[in-house]
């Protein structure tokens, strides 16, 4: 019974090959929603800076206190 046992529940190929497809497009989706993180991330940062920089060239002092808007 123990041979019996071993070649029933041993995988293909074809299994592994699915397997490993499954793998590989979760880790590109794992990926691209750390690139998409990243890169929203960059963006509210990148205009923050740009909200205190417009504010130093009206020639305030007080630009620190900016509050971005939003829409």
């Amino acid at each position: 019974m123990a041979p019996m046992y071993r070649f029933i529940f041993r995988k293909t190929d074809a299994e592994h090959d699915d397997d490993s497809r499954k793998t590989a497009a979760l880790a590109a989706l794992c990926f691209m929603l750390a690139l998409v993180v990243a890169g929203l991330f960059l963006i509210k940062h990148l205009n923050a800076v740009s909200a205190v920089e417009d504010c130093l060239m009206t020639g305030r002092t007080n630009c620190a206190t900016v509050v971005a808007i939003v829409r």
